[in-house]
């Protein structure tokens, strides 16, 4: 059986990380990460307590790498499913820089969840 991406509540995860000081973020990055892995088909890649850690010790410089490849990734699955690519990695590389990590959350929820299996 494959796995699924579970879909969240975009709304309740930013009220939740506001306050709860960032915790439920963190939370919330470790389960957008394992998502994207999902999504991707990429079993090789870094699991989410990784990509959190590195951050933390890198003061966030590795989540702007994160945010970037991403960001391609996920045009890479969009142009698969017959879309046109955009430049996500470039927005939320932007996004990451100007301190709205938050907002890329977001964006990137919203595309898993609309590749998400409804249970």
């Amino acid at each position: 059986m494959q796995p699924q991406i579970q879909q969240r509540n975009i709304a309740l995860w930013i009220v939740l990380s506001i306050i709860t000081c960032g915790i439920c973020g963190i939370v919330w990055l470790y389960f957008i990460v394992e998502d994207v892995k999902t999504l991707t088909g990429d079993t090789e890649g870094m699991n989410g307590a990784l990509v959190i850690i590195l951050g933390i010790v890198t003061c966030n410089i590795y989540l702007l790498y994160w945010f970037y490849k991403t960001g391609q990734a996920i045009d890479d699955v969009a142009v698969k499913e017959g879309n046109a690519s955009g430049s996500r990695g470039i927005l939320y590389l932007l996004l990451s820089f100007f301190g709205l990590g938050i907002i890329n959350y977001a964006l990137i929820q919203n595309e898993l969840n609309q590749r998400a299996t409804v249970v």
